[in-house]
């Protein structure tokens, strides 16, 4: 099976957070044996879904990895901000039969709670992308001979 290729988008908005998320996806990435096709910088995670979509149009690109913190403040604009931005990457995920892996921490995280997950969140968005775009390729290469028969795609 070939490599997957990943587009990671990247919010510039808490960038002492998102910065090393993208270093610890590229990490995974390699590790997994994936590609990282396209890295594109936002403004903050509310902007991600427009270059998400255009991501999601490129033959190059077998899933995305969004990469974003969202700190509690004191109004519920970060709730605004996380639940908007995750619906509407769901949305294009579908739309576009491509994995979108959601790597947005938040909301009502202190900026301590978003930065401690910094590591974790960003490795298993790029397992979760890598692995989605990998059982996506399986059941799209399934062969229609064993058509009735259980199929397994793990």
């Amino acid at each position: 099976m070939d490599k997957v290729r990943i587009g990671v988008v990247v919010s510039e908005f808490n960038r002492e957070i998102t910065f090393p998320m993208l270093g610890n996806a590229k990490k995974q990435a390699k590790k997994m044996d994936a590609i990282i096709t396209y890295v594109c910088y936002v403004p903050g995670s509310y902007d991600m879904p427009v270059i998400v979509q255009e991501l999601l149009k490129k033959k190059d690109v077998d899933a995305a990895v969004t990469l974003g913190a969202v700190i509690k403040g004191e109004t519920t604009h970060d709730e605004i901000v996380a639940e908007n931005a995750a619906r509407l990457i769901a949305d294009l995920s579908v739309k576009h039969s491509k994995p979108v892996a959601l790597g947005i921490t938040g909301p009502n995280m202190s900026f301590k709670q978003a930065k401690d997950r910094s590591e974790i969140v960003p490795i298993r968005a790029v397992i979760s992308a890598v692995n989605m775009a990998t059982r996506i390729k399986k059941i799209r290469e399934e062969n229609s001979r064993l058509a009735g028969k259980m199929k397994i795609i793990g």
